[in-house]
């Protein structure tokens, strides 16, 4: 029967290829709030969530991060609801879903929300380097970006360190406590964007809220923790991993196209999509796409493929290399969306 997932071995799909949305895990923070609820996500009272994770395929998380398990996205409606994205991956075939095979197991892109109501630590995940020396390590490249969706006034992202910072200031930067004055810190501004290359020393500040990009990996090296209790620190490994000196710069849009460039480097790039009410964009790339709606609303279509999606804000969803040239979004309010791709 068209548009049923028929289970067995291999998992067949017979519906057609068209873009998903999926169900938001969500995890409590220490740091964490609940300015999540304005994108949807059903944050209940009383409850600290710092993160929403939008599409997922890790087969095993950090035990000081997501708690140590899998955590894989399930399609929140239509006919393959209630379905893994690893096993629609399985399903459709890495030629559909991204336009060629690829290496990893994990789907290649980690895609959030994040609400920092208190400092987030002052962190590291692996460089290249780092992996390097130590292959065997339960250990995975995390490099991402931050997108600045709202900031209280007088909000900080810590990013960098300064020219002339060593690694033994650093370590003892962490005994003393001194190590937030060695690090690089700019002011939070809405619709900016942070690149963050694995091995840069960064910490979210009390206040942001961003939309988060990175690479399929939940490895954090915590090197200070503002003096909070009970979360094990990792200075070692930290000080081994880290990059020393200036992080890239912030990038906003520039331009008047629809689609604005903000991000790109060899694992993703991330776009900024702002349309009035009525404009229409098509994504016009042959490659495996994530659209975050973060404000308004819009209907997406594929010609020729599934009926249109009506989207709002605090929806992600995945876009199969496949029909991404078909897709277009049709803006029914004014509309800001972030769009990342897989190279």
């Amino acid at each position: 029967m068209r548009g049923r997932v028929v289970p067995g071995m291999p998992m067949k799909v017979d519906t057609p290829l068209a873009p998903l949305w999926f169900r938001p895990l969500l995890f409590e923070k220490v740091w964490g709030g609940d300015r999540l609820r304005r994108f949807g996500k059903p944050v209940a009272a009383g409850h600290q969530v710092g993160e929403s994770w939008e599409v997922a395929d890790l087969a095993q998380t950090s035990a000081s991060g997501a708690g140590g398990g899998a955590a894989r996205s399930v399609v929140a409606s239509g006919p393959l609801a209630g379905r893994a994205l690893a096993d629609v991956r399985r399903a459709w075939g890495d030629e559909a879903l991204f336009g060629r095979a690829i290496a990893s197991r994990d789907f290649p892109l980690l895609v959030k929300f994040l609400d920092a109501r208190e400092n987030l630590s002052v962190q590291v995940h692996p460089s290249p380097e780092y992996l390097a020396r130590y292959p065997g390590a339960q250990a995975y490249l995390k490099t991402e970006c931050w997108y600045v969706l709202d900031a209280e006034p007088g909000s900080l992202i810590y990013k960098g360190l300064k020219p002339g910072v060593t690694r033994e200031d650093v370590a003892r930067g962490c005994r003393d406590g001194s190590v937030v004055e060695m690090l690089d810190r700019v002011e939070a501004v809405r619709g900016e964007c942070h690149d963050l290359p694995s091995g840069t020393v960064h910490a979210l500040g009390a206040g942001v809220l961003v939309a988060e990009v990175q690479t399929p990996s939940d490895t954090t090296f915590r090197l200070y923790d503002w003096g909070r209790s009970g979360r094990e620190l990792h200075v070692e490994r930290a000080l081994e991993s880290m990059v020393l000196g200036p992080a890239p710069a912030a990038a906003r849009r520039s331009g008047a196209e629809p689609l604005a460039e903000m991000v790109r480097n060899e694992h993703f790039a991330l776009a900024e999509l702002s349309l009035e009410a009525g404009g229409v964009a098509e994504l016009g790339d042959p490659r495996c796409s994530v659209v975050m709606v973060l404000g308004g609303k819009a209907e997406l279509a594929c010609r020729g493929g599934a009926a249109p999606t009506n989207v709002a804000v605090g929806m992600t969803l995945l876009v199969p290399a496949r029909v991404a040239e078909r897709v277009s979004i049709t803006a029914t309010t004014p509309l800001t969306a972030l769009v990342a791709t897989v190279p």
